[in-house]
């Protein structure tokens, strides 16, 4: 187990089982302190190379700003990368809004597997849709 104290924030990171990281956020998530969950994040995974599952626990979560956004995404794209599903477990108000006013919610949760499999489809086909064209009407006939 870690903890990682800050002026604003606290970060415990356990591992629950062989396959399950859960980090607990105490505090803000912000300009100043979002940097600290990246880090917490990425020694977790290298620590435990076999988890699937990384819990982020946001239920003492205070204020999260663009900031506290902006690194979850990175910590998205980290755990995706790495084949790790993220959960962010116990979301208070303010992150849940954020979550709802961004569309994001879903895409940072989403299971990386399921993501891999709907990269490798071919995109369906459109069908008769075409793109509209910038038609300008001629100043006159044509000369001839």
């Amino acid at each position: 187990m870690t903890t990682h104290p800050a002026d604003q924030l606290a970060l415990t990171t356990v591992a629950v089982d062989p396959y399950t990281l859960r980090t607990a956020i105490v505090g803000d998530l912000d300009y100043d302190s979002a940097a600290e969950l990246l880090e917490e994040v990425e020694a977790g995974l290298a620590a435990h190379p076999g988890t699937r599952d990384l819990r982020l626990d946001c239920g003492r979560l205070g204020d999260c700003d663009s900031m506290g956004i902006s690194v979850l995404l990175t910590v998205h794209r980290r755990t995706a990368a790495a084949g790790v599903r993220l959960h962010l477990d116990e979301r208070p108000p303010v992150l849940e809004r954020l979550l709802d006013l961004t569309g994001i919610a879903e895409f940072l949760t989403a299971d990386p597997a399921a993501a891999d499999a709907d990269a490798a489809e071919p995109p369906a086909e459109q069908g008769a849709a075409t793109e509209r064209q910038d038609r300008r009407p001629s100043a006159g006939p044509p000369n001839g």
